[in-house]
């Protein structure tokens, strides 16, 4: 009797450590194509915000809101603004954002693609959020190893 219900204990255990591994497995994939609104840009897998340079705004798609600045106060909402309601979310031009909490960095981005503003040929650009300017290597001198990449 005592061997059926160890035995019974060692499957159950087996069972519910298995399933557990499966479901912290599946947790780290990130893919959001489904969540992407239909006029986002197109070919992407995954992205957190879309900044729009004409109206100096984004769209944060996890949380399907506009992020705006109104005052000095980010404000999340399911629409945009009466100020912007002249605003083609269709035509006008998307940069795709990576990174958590894109916001936060609304001068950089600001400065970086002020001049996409009015622009309505849609070349999207990806921001990745780990990409601090040091592309490992591609500054090296005829490959000497005296440029400013990293080896």
């Amino acid at each position: 009797m005592k061997k059926i219900l160890l035995s019974l204990l060692f499957v159950s255990t087996a069972v519910v450590f298995t399933n557990t591994s499966k479901a912290q497995v599946r947790v780290g994939v990130s893919i959001n194509i489904g969540e992407q609104p239909e006029w986002g840009p197109a070919g992407y897998d995954y992205a957190e915000y879309y900044y729009m340079p004409d109206i100096e705004a984004y769209y944060s798609i996890p949380r399907h809101q506009f992020v705006y600045l109104s005052g000095n106060r980010w404000i999340f909402a399911s629409s945009l603004p009466p100020m912007y309601s002249h605003y083609n979310l269709y035509t006008g031009y998307k940069i795709v954002l990576r990174e958590r909490d894109a916001y936060r960095h609304f001068n950089d981005h600001r400065v970086r693609y002020g001049k996409y503003r009015g622009r309505y040929n849609q070349q999207v650009i990806i921001v990745n959020h780990h990409d601090n300017g040091n592309h490992y290597g591609q500054y090296k001198n005829n490959g000497k190893g005296r440029g400013r990449g990293r080896h």
